[in-house]
């Protein structure tokens, strides 16, 4: 199968550091490509990639040093890109949100778009009835709630390819991993490892947009003892940082459409104790991949049991659900459906000539 993937062009694919839609990205092109598929990506040159690159800007938005650019003007110039080349593929998979809507209608049904945001937003239940003959895919049977009347298709758990074996837990930490925001409370992960008598190690980015957030509330935290602000850190680093944690902490305050980093604890072994928000209960299977709660209180005492869990069977809960091949297969069978589809449509078509 031919298969043309799209990338948003704000981090490269994968990113260097932090980053979540372009890292799905990357490990389901690589996977894809590994199954037999003849795979091509849309993306910044310094993708690294297993598939047919077609570099859409000299490098990820994020990381250009240059202080004048326009993200509007890049995704366009790549979408027109995707436009000219179209007839190559048999499927189109977005993971651009919704711009690609204007410029495809004629050919909704060759597409495929994973929906990678929060969906609770003003202005979108409209957009997606505009837009109905996009088929769509949601990366948790939760993110669906504000739209349940949209052209779902199926909804893909995220994958990841990350190699074993499970991590030791031997540490002696807790750890938190992602983005310092208000709606994932790195403010509520200190003061659950302090009322648990252990140590927390935040490896996390702060972004211009919460950088007064991070000031104001975060930073007098990090003069705590045993409180230790590592700062971003990328894949090379991952391994070491989740597979030594005792457990990772992840107390959203959200509705999370999946949680990447979830799994990622997961593929070393390591519990999650996260907060019943989101998606989180479609990923976490209480009491034996980590715990769900409620409460500060909860999650103290789930720090204390995680110690007891099994973190081989951690790691084989990841082979068998998130994986980066278990991705790829689940994605596959829409892109058959869709190809099936306009297959019966083409055959409708000549019957009525």
């Amino acid at each position: 199968m031919k298969i043309a993937q799209i990338a948003p062009l704000y981090e490269a694919v994968p990113p260097r550091l932090y980053g979540g839609t372009e890292r799905v990205v990357a490990h389901l092109a690589d996977a894809l490509v590994g199954q037999g598929h003849e795979v091509t990506l849309f993306a910044s040159a310094d993708a690294r990639t297993r598939a047919r690159l077609v570099a859409c800007r000299d490098q990820a938005l994020r990381l250009d040093p240059r202080p004048l650019k326009s993200d509007l003007a890049s995704h366009l110039a790549m979408l027109d890109e995707v436009r000219r080349r179209a007839g190559e593929f048999d499927v189109l998979h977005f993971h651009v949100d919704l711009l690609h809507f204007p410029l495809f209608e004629d050919m909704a049904a060759r597409t495929l778009t994973t929906l990678h945001g929060r969906l609770d937003i003003c202005d979108l239940p409209q957009a997606y009835a505009r837009w109905r003959d996009f088929p769509l895919v949601s990366i948790s049977y939760h993110q669906r709630s504000p739209l349940p009347q949209a052209n779902w298709a199926g909804t893909v758990y995220h994958g990841l390819d990350i190699p074993g074996p499970a991590g030791t837990g031997q540490g002696g930490y807790l750890a938190f991993l992602g983005r310092i925001s208000p709606e994932k409370r790195p403010d509520r992960a200190i003061a659950i490892a302090r009322a648990a008598g252990l140590p927390i190690k935040l490896a996390a980015k702060v972004d211009d947009a919460d950088r007064d957030y991070f000031e104001r509330h975060i930073r007098p935290l990090l003069g705590q003892p045993g409180v230790e602000f590592v700062g971003e850190i990328g894949d090379a680093d991952k391994a070491r940082f989740l597979g030594q944690a005792q457990a990772l902490l992840f107390p959203i305050d959200w509705p999370e459409p999946f949680g990447l980093v979830m799994i990622e604890a997961m593929a070393h072994g390591t519990p999650v104790i996260a907060w019943e928000n989101g998606s989180v209960p479609e990923i976490i299977e209480n009491g034996a991949t980590g715990f769900i709660v409620r409460s500060q209180a909860q999650a103290v005492r789930a720090v204390h049991e995680a110690a007891g869990l099994d973190r081989r069977r951690i790691r084989e809960a990841f082979e068998q659900r998130f994986s980066a091949d278990a991705m790829a297969r689940a994605y596959v069978m829409l892109y058959e459906r869709l190809c099936a589809g306009q297959a019966a449509r083409a055959a409708d078509l000549v019957a009525m000539d």
